[in-house]
Order: C-alpha cells, then sequence, then structure tokens
C-alpha cells in the first residue's frame, strides 16, 4: 500500500471514531440535551468494551458491552439532568470526571492483556482492486456502519414522524407538551441511544484502531466530537464529512512527524 492509499485508510479508520460519537451527541443535542461528559464515557466504555473482549475472546461482544457501559452512564447521566433537574453542564464535566478515574482505576489490571487475533477484513472483489481496494474497502465493518448510520439518520430524523417529534422535543419541548408528547421520555430515550453510539466509538477505538488498553486513551476525542456537532451545525452529513477531516488532519501530522 503506497503513502497516499495508507493515509486515506487510516483517515477512514480514525474518522470512525469521531463521526460515530458525533452521532450520538448529536442525537442527544437534537432532543435538547448536550453531554459533556462524553470523553469520560467513551474512556469507561473502551475499557468496559477491551475488558469484555479478553475474557470472552469476541470482539463483537466487546463492541456490546461497550454499547451498554456507554447506555449506562448515559442514562445515569439523563436521570440526572432530566428528571432531577440539575445542570447539565456540570452533571456533564463530573462524568466526564469520573469516567477519567473509573476508566484508569479498572483498566491497570489490562495494561499488558492481548486481545485475540485481529480478522483481517475485504469486500470481495473490491478488496482486491489496485490502490482503492486496501484504502477503500479493506476495514473494520463499523467503518460502513458509520456511514451508513450517518444516512440511516438523516432519513430518521427529516423522514419520519419520530424524527420530527425528536426535533420538536429540542427545538420547542413547550409546543411538543402542548400536543401531548412525553418530552422527558423522549429526551431519555435519546440520551441512552447517544451514549450507546459513544460506547462504541470506545470499544472501536480500544479494540481495533488501537488494539491494546492505554491509560486516557481517548485522549480528547470526545471533545473533538462534542465540537464536531457545532462544527457540523447538527446535520449528520457534515458531522461524517468533519470527522473524516479531523481525522485526516490528524493522520497527516503523525505521517509528517515520522
Amino acid at each position: 500500500m503506497d503513502t497516499y492509499a495508507l493515509l486515506l485508510a487510516s483517515m477512514l479508520s480514525s474518522g470512525t471514531i469521531l463521526a460515530i460519537a458525533a452521532l450520538g451527541l448529536l442525537i442527544n443535542e437534537k432532543a435538547g440535551v448536550v453531554n459533556l461528559g462524553a470523553e469520560g464515557l467513551m474512556l469507561v466504555a473502551a475499557i468496559a468494551g477491551f475488558a469484555v473482549t479478553v475474557h470472552t475472546g469476541s470482539s463483537w461482544l466487546g463492541f456490546l458491552g461497550g454499547m451498554a457501559t456507554g447506555a449506562l452512564l448515559a442514562a445515569a447521566f439523563g436521570y440526572l439532568v432530566i428528571w432531577l433537574n440539575t445542570n447539565q453542564y456540570a452533571t456533564g464535566l463530573a462524568l466526564s470526571l469520573f469516567g477519567v478515574g473509573l476508566s484508569a482505576f479498572v483498566g491497570i489490571n489490562y495494561v499488558q492483556a492481548k486481545l485475540p487475533e485481529r480478522i483481517q477484513y475485504a469486500i470481495p472483489v473490491l478488496g482486491d482492486l489496485p490502490l482503492v481496494g486496501p484504502a477503500l474497502f479493506r476495514h473494520h465493518p463499523l467503518v460502513y456502519f458509520a456511514i451508513a448510520l450517518t444516512f440511516g439518520l438523516i432519513w430518521f430524523l427529516y423522514r419520519t414522524r419520530a424524527g420530527l417529534v425528536l426535533r420538536s422535543v429540542g427545538e420547542s419541548p413547550e409546543s411538543a407538551h402542548a400536543l401531548g408528547y412525553p418530552v422527558r421520555r423522549i429526551r431519555f430515550a435519546a440520551v441512552i441511544a447517544g451514549g450507546a453510539l459513544c460506547g462504541l466509538a470506545g470499544a472501536y477505538l480500544s479494540e481495533v484502531y488501537v488494539g491494546l488498553w492505554v491509560e486516557n486513551m481517548v485522549a480528547g476525542r470526545g471533545w473533538i466530537a462534542l465540537a464536531l456537532t457545532t462544527f457540523a451545525t447538527w446535520r449528520p452529513l457534515r458531522v461524517l464529512f468533519g470527522a473524516y477531516l479531523f481525522g485526516g488532519v490528524t493522520q497527516i501530522s503523525f505521517h509528517l512527524q515520522t
């Protein structure tokens, strides 16, 4: 694989982490909730997914473990913010700090842990094409899931009644409540869904992108994902392109350093 193809492949893999996390946070913000705890949430999900994979030998169970962890932490955040009316920014920051500490504590036992041998994925025929094959068609399935998720979210938000209700809850909760929609329940569900996606991004980071556990390995990606939603003006397709842009810039900087 030549340098440019390698950079393109690395950009897609790196951008996938940001894309999945940012799309999860976009769901939260469409419902009117900002979760500043994404960084800590992703860290705890990263060690949870890594630990499940180490003990079961299945990366897919690890992904489920990461998603479940993300959803559980998001549910705790949502309960405090939505049902107990705590300040969402202070609660999110507390979650982020909690996640940093908890992941470091649990991760001590997994610093030297080894994951099962990684499976090499390739799309038949397309993966064998010169240059573009290795760059575009030999990625982990979650790379393509991020793309499918983007278009699925576009369809959901702008082509379905449920998506319209979700947006109305975020943009005008009083109107949604007047129409009989359970605003708190909808927001709570959105927060859990967003947390599950952030958890999946964290698990992908530890299991696939890095392949080992390193303390504080999220390294600011949760904050970048938060910034991406604003950068993309809360549009899923722009989030995807923005994630690839940030991923590409990161990989180019690494390449220049070496």
